[in-house]
């Protein structure tokens, strides 16, 4: 099995930027480092590669348009702050961009988006065709409607869900510090720096709780972006932190700057076929013809025309088995249709969907989100 963890082979890469590179001392975006960083994601543009970015700074850039004093904020006043300062944040990243040809697009998240799968169906579809159109999404958590129960508690950890539900191969966290050490390098001199992580354990994980917490890195920070590589590495995806402040930092790792990297655990294609088939509870079941489940099983996706039966009380998005018609499982995968219309368009050809529903929306089951079953994935 082959891992990317070379920001220069990956295909898909999400990069974090957190409030304290994103706004200056003043409490105004920091348009220096933007225009910098804007220029080095280009460079990653051009080369071909899909580039998603997870943004904070909606409250902080809020708070200053509010006149909000810098004690400590209550939900209410959060939320109001990130309302004011969200258009400065997507102004502020427009007009970093722009120089540099590349339209961006806003997308708010709840925890339940990256939760419930309708909706994490929903949200992954938006930010394809955003990346399919050439466009760079900018995403935040929704802080002016979360509470603090449904919150993703962090940035680090919205943003591994987002790798997770793009697929990225790359999650690049930017820090205040170069990666994760066995002790606190401010106070033992002999802490050594760790650049490459195959797996985390237990012992990785004190580090990043215990010796790196005094770094500016402690809660909300080391342990907190170890929780995020966790996360990421389970679906597949590398995760680097390194330095943010320091000039094109994403140029920087590819130049062998210091970070560590923090190696996935499978490929994000095995990790989603993987959690369809094993982590998702079927709601129906779909029986298909012969000619329908040679195709399934040779990798494509199942298309309306060769179901047979529709079984099940389902919604867009759920987990169904794929049965041929002598009743064997052949696979699972996320229907594209509520069962009430799959009924409906049950056996015909894909170009009479849309007469039949008024909508399409493709395949009964793409190919990606098919998983074979393992005695037929082994033959």
């Amino acid at each position: 099995m082959v891992m990317t963890t070379d920001l220069s082979a990956a295909r898909r890469i999400v990069v974090k930027v957190g409030s304290a590179l994103l706004v200056g001392p003043s409490g105004a975006a920091h348009s220096d480092w933007l225009a910098d960083f804007a220029a080095d994601l280009a460079r990653l543009r051009a080369r071909g590669q899909q580039v998603v970015v997870v943004s904070s700074g909606a409250v902080a850039l809020g708070r200053r348009r509010l006149g909000l004093s810098k004690r400590a904020l209550s939900l209410p006043e959060k939320q109001a702050a990130a309302a004011a300062g969200q258009s400065a944040l997507m102004r502020a990243w427009e007009e970093a961009l722009e120089p540099h040809g590349a339209a961006c697009a806003q997308v708010l998240l709840t925890r339940d988006d990256t939760e419930v799968r309708r909706r994490w169906l929903n949200a992954r579809a938006t930010v394809e065709t955003l990346l399919s159109l050439g466009v760079v999404p900018v995403v935040n958590e929704n802080d002016t409607v979360v509470t603090e129960e449904i919150r993703y508690g962090d940035n680090d950890r919205l943003a591994a869900r987002v790798a997770q539900l793009v697929g990225a191969d790359v999650l690049v966290l930017l820090s205040d510090v170069d990666g994760l050490y066995t002790a606190d390098p401010r106070r033992d001199p002999a802490a050594q720096h760790i650049p490459r992580v195959a797996r985390l354990t237990p012992e990785i994980e004190a580090m990043a709780g215990g010796a790196n917490a005094e770094t500016g890195v402690g809660t909300g920070g080391m342990a907190t972006k170890i929780a995020a590589a966790r996360i990421a590495s389970g679906s597949g995806c590398a995760t680097i932190v390194t330095v943010g402040s320091r000039q094109k930092p994403l140029a920087a790792v590819e130049a062998g700057e210091r970070a560590t990297v923090i190696e996935p655990a499978t490929t994000p294609a095995a990790a989603y076929k993987a959690w369809i088939a094993g982590s998702l509870a079927p709601a129906g079941v779909l029986t298909v013809d012969a000619g329908a489940a040679v195709a399934v099983q040779r990798g494509k996706s199942l298309l309306a025309a060769g179901v047979r039966r529709v079984e099940g009380r389902f919604d867009k998005g759920d987990a169904v088995i794929v049965r041929d018609e002598a009743g064997r499982e052949i696979a699972r995968g996320l229907v594209r249709y509520e069962a009430e219309d799959a009924l409906k368009i049950c056996g015909l050809k894909s170009e009479a969907i849309e007469a039949a529903l008024g909508y399409t929306s493709g395949p009964m089951i793409h190919a990606d989100d098919l998983a074979l079953a393992q005695v037929h994935a082994a033959e």
